[in-house]
């Protein structure tokens, strides 16, 4: 399990599969809307989805 994990806000799938993420990202990480890659990993054993900023410049 994850030591430091930080409650933001639930939100619901939307019907085209996309997550909105909570305001409160962009003023706990160092992104930018549009601009900012998150890698996205499966934790099966806990139904978790762990969102990682992508590290390399941000590029895919």
């Amino acid at each position: 399990m994850i030591k430091n994990k930080v409650y933001l806000d639930t939100y619901i799938l939307q019907q085209d599969m996309r997550v909105r993420l909570p305001k409160s990202v962009l003023s706990n990480l160092q992104i930018e809307k549009g601009k900012t890659y998150f890698d996205i990993y499966l934790d099966s054993d806990n139904k978790s989805l762990i969102f990682k900023v992508h590290e390399d410049g941000n590029e895919r």
